[in-house]
């Protein structure tokens, strides 16, 4: 039901005679009066000393109407703040900017993110602050990061004018104070302030198993992330997959126990952690220990040009025995095709590439639910790889194509720049599913095998990201690079 506010109806207007006789008879007074003040003026003996003194006393009444306006207005005064002390921004005071206001600021600024390290003592923020603002930089957010040892790890994003350099930046921070400065540009997706930010992350840890080390590699921005298995692919137990439940904070090095085996090593050479951004890796780690395995479960079904329909859905671990059983129906051809070494150990592999931990895995299967084919998309330190194994008797169907554009879409909403594919000159099936991507391919021989590149820079903007897939970016991981 919705309410209804009505205006009260309004009385019809009438027309009384009294006001006309009250008007008229005040026309006439007026001009009474100005008939006294023409004769006045025009035989009386002052005439003109009469309307010089009029003309003063009117300019005398409006410069005291005008100083007593200033005085006692009653508009709000203007912002000022105290020697010394930076006036209140944009963003601290509340303002919003019109949409051709916003447009010149955008056109005129640049944003900066800036880490800086300063004492803990009343008084140092303000100094840096101050220093900003001489340049005129406006302090968007800011987040503090205390030290165990003493001091303040300060991170800001900035609005700085367009021709203000870097260099500048820090050189006006270290006279206020600061040191082991940091500095990069930012973009719009860093307004987004720290909770939110760290809220989202939670929501697509929890949603999917796979997104932990993207999450952490958008929480702490660039580093290089290896997810190191408990076990190598010969069963004996990993090197520096030992990593205490609590963790271990080591300047530019994290490292983590991963919740489904093994350790993540965070490494950011470049800037060190500290212990909050230690704190907030922990918990989602932590959190995607206390959910345990869990793959979205969406699923396209496909009809392919001969009339069968096929299921296209996220794998994961739980799909091991039937990837293996798939295995055992594929020619010693096919899978020597796709791993390019010894068939017999084509199998030890299927943990690692159904992990999340090192990439994404699409299973096609068939209405009874037996599992024909595997598109994979891994994780290959800066590089991207996608590979796929189609049953025998299930290949030259549209399947590999179908896989292959959804891997490739994956990509693109995963901010990859490129993807590769390894096979052999002889694989004809995956060189025409690469070819038919439409996207600028590159070629080369790589240890005797055929390496073909597809640049994602001419992807649509459009790609569809399939079965409910969060953004994510790719990280490194510690295994065997070929054969995948």
């Amino acid at each position: 039901m919705t309410d209804r506010i009505h205006a009260p109806a309004q009385r019809p207007h009438r027309h009384h005679w009294r006001r006309d006789v009250v008007e008229l008879a005040a026309l006439f007074c007026a001009v009474a009066v100005a008939d006294a003040i023409a004769n006045l003026v025009v035989h009386g003996p002052r005439g003109p000393i009469l309307l010089v003194a009029s003309a003063v006393a009117l300019l005398v009444t409006a410069a005291f109407h005008t100083w007593w306006a200033r005085r006692h207005s009653h508009a709000p005064p203007p912002s000022t703040a105290p020697p010394g002390d930076p006036a209140p921004s944009a963003a601290t005071t509340g303002t919003t900017a019109t949409s051709g206001g916003t447009a010149t600021a955008t056109a005129t600024t640049a944003l900066w993110r800036m880490r800086t390290t300063v004492r803990d003592q009343p008084g140092s923020l303000a100094v840096l602050c101050t220093a900003l603002a001489r340049h005129g930089v406006d302090i968007l957010t800011l987040q503090t990061h205390p030290l165990p040892e003493g001091g303040t790890v300060d991170e800001f994003l900035l609005r700085a004018p367009q021709q203000l350099p870097s260099a500048d930046l820090t050189r006006a921070v270290a006279r206020a104070g600061g040191h082991s400065t940091w500095i990069e540009r930012a973009d719009a997706h860093d307004l987004v302030d720290t909770p939110t930010r760290l809220l989202g992350l939670a929501t697509r840890t929890a949603l999917d198993a796979a997104e932990l080390p993207l999450a952490l590699r958008q929480l702490l921005g660039r580093c290089t992330i290896h997810s190191i298995p408990a076990t190598t692919l010969s069963g004996r137990p990993n090197s520096g997959a030992d990593a205490p439940v609590e963790g271990v904070l080591e300047a530019t090095v994290m490292r983590l126990r991963d919740p489904s085996g093994g350790a993540i090593t965070i490494e950011r050479p470049y800037l060190p952690f500290t212990p909050t951004e230690f704190a907030r890796a922990r918990a989602l780690v932590e959190l995607d220990a206390r959910l345990g395995p869990r793959v979205p479960r969406s699923q396209d079904v496909l009809t392919l040009p001969e009339g069968n329909e096929i299921t296209v859905r996220r794998a994961d671990g739980s799909d091991l025995a039937a990837a293996r059983a798939m295995h055992d129906r594929c020619s010693e051809r096919t899978l020597a095709l796709r791993y390019h070494g010894p068939v017999a150990d084509a199998d030890r592999y299927l943990g690692h590439l159904l992990s999340p931990r090192f990439g994404r895995t699409l299973a096609a299967t068939t209405a009874s639910g037996k599992l024909v084919a595997l598109g994979h998309l891994l994780w290959d330190g800066d590089e991207t790889e996608v590979a796929l194994l189609i049953e025998d008797d299930w290949q030259r169907r549209g399947i590999g194509t179908e896989l292959l554009s959804r891997l490739v879409a994956m990509a693109v909403e995963a901010g990859c720049d490129s993807v590769y594919a390894v096979t052999q000159a002889a694989n004809t099936g995956m060189v025409a599913a690469m070819r038919g991507l439409g996207l600028p391919l590159d070629y080369q021989i790589e240890e005797g095998t055929l390496v073909i590149t597809a640049r994602l820079e001419a992807a649509p903007a459009g790609s569809r990201l399939p079965y409910g897939l969060p953004l994510g970016l790719p990280y490194e991981h510690q295994a065997p690079r070929r054969p995948h």
